[in-house]
């Protein structure tokens, strides 16, 4: 895993990764974080999120995508479901999910250069020792990037 510092989204609208990857909940809400500028700045992204059943557990561990176009780049936005809901205290990151959406996107874009916050470990609380070694095991050999948010 590669990490550097900035922003996620402007990074993708300048070219710097073909997919960013970032964890929802399974309820169609993008409210914070993260997912909500996903959402105010790509509404396809959150479309794609509410084409899916919400509320559903089926969806833990799988994702909804949409390809944009921003800065004259193209790039597919991810919507990893990794943990169901987000209310209440304590961990809601799921992480026998954040590592079944990680071997789909390790078979689905391979080759291709991947970014992502620190998925599961700000709004949902999880640990990010336990993601980040999932993220590193299931998508090993991949280009894949963490960004550490820095405006």
């Amino acid at each position: 895993m590669k990490e550097i510092d900035g922003d996620l989204i402007k990074l993708a609208s300048e070219g710097e990764f073909d997919v960013i990857i970032h964890g929802c909940n399974c309820q169609c809400q993008m409210g914070k974080g993260i997912a909500l500028t996903v959402k105010n700045k790509y509404p396809a992204a959150y479309a794609a999120d509410c084409a899916t059943e919400k509320g559903s557990r089926e969806k833990l561990g799988t994702y909804s995508s949409v390809e944009v176009t921003s800065g004259g780049y193209r790039f597919v936005i991810v919507n990893a479901y990794t943990q169901f809901h987000w209310r209440g205290a304590g961990v809601k990151a799921d992480y026998e999910a954040i590592q079944s959406v990680m071997q789909k996107i390790k078979a689905d874009f391979p080759g291709k250069r991947i970014g992502y916050p620190l998925i599961g470990a700000g709004l949902a609380s999880g640990d990010w020792q336990v993601i980040s070694n999932i993220i590193n095991d299931q998508l090993m050999g991949e280009n894949h990037t963490l960004v550490r948010f820095k405006p």
